[in-house]
């Protein structure tokens, strides 16, 4: 689990700018991916090149029916598909870090918000096209059901070879859960991407008073306090920033 740590940090650090969905997705992505491949996924799928037993004792012929069997390991098909999709959500944290990190002024929370909302968009999309590329991949890579049996006819075996996939009735459970899994997190990243395109441009939070950039003195001849203007509160705008 350990190695996961630094990953699930650092997705946890992108719910500060997301919407209410956004965090849906963000639950999904860590209890249903991250922790179950993490502890269920290793389990399933660590013996499934030991297990894979062929009729055969012909040198080099079960490793080309394995590869022809699982041209990727599920296990490590899996592991990739969540780390190309926290991609997106870790450059944006960085960008968002760095831009936290410039000096402040007057109106700076607006200016900082608007600028970072083509970003996490853009993150979403990334991520939607990352979430529907591997669903299409997993699709085609290995269906959704792991046969007990494979046949294989590859060079060099000598003849037709009959292959034993080991626990094929738990990898066809496990592949149908995060295919599921795959499908709502897809539904859940278009419907955040939908709800920041209604938003719109995001605006400053805040009270709404007045800026100064320095405290002046009276002019000669007024009371103390005259050169101060009086800061009335402003209404909240009708869009916030990104988060709701």
């Amino acid at each position: 689990m350990g190695e996961w740590g630094f990953l699930s940090s650092l997705l946890d650090a992108v719910q500060e700018h997301s919407p209410m969905v956004g965090r849906f997705w963000l639950v999904v992505m860590l209890l249903f991916r991250i922790l179950v491949l993490a502890t269920v996924g290793s389990d399933v799928f660590e013996d499934e090149q030991e297990e894979f037993v062929c009729n055969t004792q012909q040198p080099g012929c079960k490793p080309v029916c394995y590869d022809a069997a699982f041209p990727i390991s599920h296990y490590r098909f899996l592991v990739f598909h969540v780390v190309v999709l926290s991609a997106p959500a870790a450059l944006f944290v960085i960008f968002a870090v760095h831009q936290a990190a410039k000096p402040e002024h007057g109106g700076a929370q607006g200016q900082r918000a608007r600028r970072l909302q083509p970003f996490y968009v853009g993150s979403v999309v990334a991520r939607i096209a990352a979430e529907l590329g591997f669903l299409l991949g997993q699709a085609l890579l290995y269906g959704f059901r792991v046969q007990p049996l494979f046949v294989c006819r590859r060079r060099p075996c000598p003849h037709r070879v009959d292959c034993f996939v080991s626990r094929p009735t738990e990898k066809t459970v496990f592949i149908h859960f995060y295919f599921v899994v795959g499908l709502v997190s897809a539904l859940l990243s278009l419907a955040e991407l939908a709800h920041l395109l209604r938003k719109g441009p995001p605006a400053a939070r805040g009270s709404g008073c007045c800026h100064r950039p320095q405290e002046r003195g009276p002019a000669p001849g007024q009371p103390a306090g005259a050169a101060e203007e009086p800061c009335h509160p402003k209404a909240a705008p009708a869009r916030g920033d990104l988060t709701v």
